[in-house]
């Protein structure tokens, strides 16, 4: 997902998880009708943005970060989570999705990408990966009935 830029990847040093209630005084203002903050991450300037409806990257342009691009990973289009835990090295934890990029959902008829999404070894990804597994699994569900 070349789009979404290397926002995960760029500054892990300066990686933070943010509470719901911090990332929603920032980006609420973007939120869609009935959408809801669940988790987040925020980097130098730049988020990732886990709602009730999609993954938001938010990525801030420019010398001033005025410039702002949203881009969205929808929920309902997930349908495998990976996850791979950090060594003992400098190995960073990571979780790949798999989404379905066409609008016709039918397991007989997928069109897909992943996202790998790199987080510092200190992240516990483990919480992540089992709501985006749960969503998947639903998702999968869904989709085969």
């Amino acid at each position: 997902m070349a789009l979404f830029g290397n926002i995960v990847q760029g500054a892990l040093g300066n990686y933070s998880e943010k509470t719901s209630e911090e990332l929603t005084n920032e980006y609420g203002s973007y939120l869609f009708e009935n959408e809801k903050i669940n988790l987040g991450y925020q980097l130098v300037r730049d988020a990732l943005v886990f709602t009730n409806y999609r993954i938001i990257f938010v990525d801030k342009q420019g010398a001033t970060g005025k410039k702002t691009a949203f881009r969205s990973i929808h929920l309902d289009t997930i349908v495998e989570v990976e996850m791979e835990t950090a060594g003992m090295g400098i190995d960073d934890s990571e979780i790949t999705i798999t989404y379905l990029t066409n609008i016709y959902q039918q397991s007989n008829n997928e069109a897909h990408k992943t996202y790998k999404f790199e987080f510092p070894k200190k992240t516990d990804i483990v919480p992540l990966y089992r709501y985006l597994g749960n969503i998947a699994m639903t998702n999968r569900e869904r989709i085969n009935k």
